[in-house]
């Protein structure tokens, strides 16, 4: 289900969390900023059995850390973005990217061992 372009983020925000109760039993915690305050968070305990928890952003900086190891990770999408396929999102399914994504790690792999 693609949603339009000009949608907001709160409004787009309870599609997503329906597809996320159709794919996953119960999360332990939902955590949002403080965007997300108001019916969204009363909606997603009705219907779904949610609690969400907003998080202010002072709160941000001492909750979320950044990784050790994130610059692999970035790193990584930076080889990925070599590629002319994986540049932009050409692909119409999950499947044909990921797919698109392993042929690029196997070939950055094979070049390696030459």
């Amino acid at each position: 289900m693609a949603l339009p372009i000009g949608i907001q983020g709160k409004v787009g925000a309870g599609a997503l969390l329906i597809r996320l109760f159709i794919h996953f039993e119960c999360p332990k915690a939902l955590f949002v900023d403080g965007g997300y305050t108001g019916t969204l968070i009363e909606w997603a305990l009705s219907m779904l059995g949610w609690n969400m928890q907003v998080i202010k952003r002072f709160q941000q900086r001492i909750c979320m850390r950044i990784a050790p190891s994130g610059w692999i990770v970035k790193r990584v999408f930076a080889w990925l973005n070599h590629a002319r396929r994986l540049s932009k999102n050409y692909e119409i399914t999950a499947p044909s990217a990921e797919t698109f994504v392993k042929i690029i790690c196997i070939q950055r792999m094979v070049r390696l061992l030459k």
